[in-house]
């Protein structure tokens, strides 16, 4: 019984497992955070910058097409949500500006992003659904089974499409090899026949 509550502790801690990051940001540059992200999932984050006078910072979301998810320019501290359309990778990037005149600080940024069935609020479902404490944490470990459940899937259709790009590449190595091989035989060939006749012609040879 111990080791089974000890489980369940342990998945929820899991579920409930967020990605926070802290960094410096120097002036007029900008560093981008990726992360390969399921179709249909939800994004939220928290951001918040060290306000410098004068010095402004950017934020952008957007996927490996350029296509622009969320954004907002002069921020300081607030929040940002999106919806991932197919399985790629995301990325978010923050971006400095400093007037030529103004000589630039480094800031610092913190970012705190959540996703999937980190972005459920588990209290406001248990409470609209009227479920008791303990029906709120299955409904947790639920969802996070699933979750779980559907990466494995990805990972394992991520892993039959790469081997069966493996088995084409190398079949088309084989062929490859083959016909190469051909191809200098015959060359050879050639080669051996040709300078026969010539050497005949030249009467160097019977």
């Amino acid at each position: 019984m111990a080791r089974a509550a000890f489980i369940v502790c342990l998945l929820m801690a899991c579920a409930w497992s967020s990605h926070a990051v802290m960094f410096k940001l120097s002036p007029n540059t900008q560093k981008c955070l990726k992360e390969d992200i399921q179709a249909n999932q939800l994004v939220m984050g928290e951001y918040e910058v060290s306000d410098v006078p004068g010095q402004i910072i950017d934020y952008i979301a957007r996927d490996t097409k350029g296509h622009i998810l969320s954004q907002k320019e002069h921020i300081t501290k607030g929040k940002f949500s999106f919806m991932s359309e197919v399985y790629e990778t995301y990325e978010i990037c923050f971006i400095s500006k400093v007037p030529a005149h103004q000589r630039g600080v480094v800031q610092e940024v913190s970012l705190l992003t959540k996703k999937g069935v980190e972005t459920k609020s588990y209290e406001g479902i248990g409470e609209a659904s009227k479920l008791k404490p303990l029906e709120v944490d299955l409904k947790r470990l639920e969802d996070l089974s699933d979750s779980i459940v559907r990466d494995f899937v990805l990972m394992r259709k991520r892993e039959e499409e790469m081997r069966d790009t493996n088995e084409k590449t190398n079949s088309r190595v084989l062929f490859f090899s083959i016909f190469s091989m051909c191809c200098l035989l015959g060359l050879a060939t050639w080669q051996v026949l040709y300078l026969r006749r010539y050497f005949k012609a030249k009467k160097l040879i019977e």
